[in-house]
């Protein structure tokens, strides 16, 4: 198996959240809101882009478990 094929079965093992976090969003607000997520959510970070203008956009993964498909679509906004 390659990379990208290895990379392909694994996103359908997991559950995305994209977050974006605007630019005066500091770093220690950052980490902690994405702690927050972690412990309580069991959310862990996946990728984190940073723009030019100072906004950050935050990838957050779960392993998909036989209940997490049966949120609605908006159960996680908000957090």
């Amino acid at each position: 198996m390659t990379a990208s094929t290895a990379n392909e079965a694994d996103e359908g093992e997991y559950d995305f959240l994209p977050l974006r976090l605007p630019r005066d969003v500091t770093r220690l607000t950052a980490a902690t809101r994405l702690a927050i997520e972690a412990e309580f959510g069991g959310w862990e970070l996946s990728r984190v882009r940073l723009y030019t203008d100072g906004s950050r956009r935050v990838l957050l993964r779960r392993r998909r478990t036989k209940t997490s498909g049966m949120l609605p679509p908006d159960a996680t906004k908000g957090l």
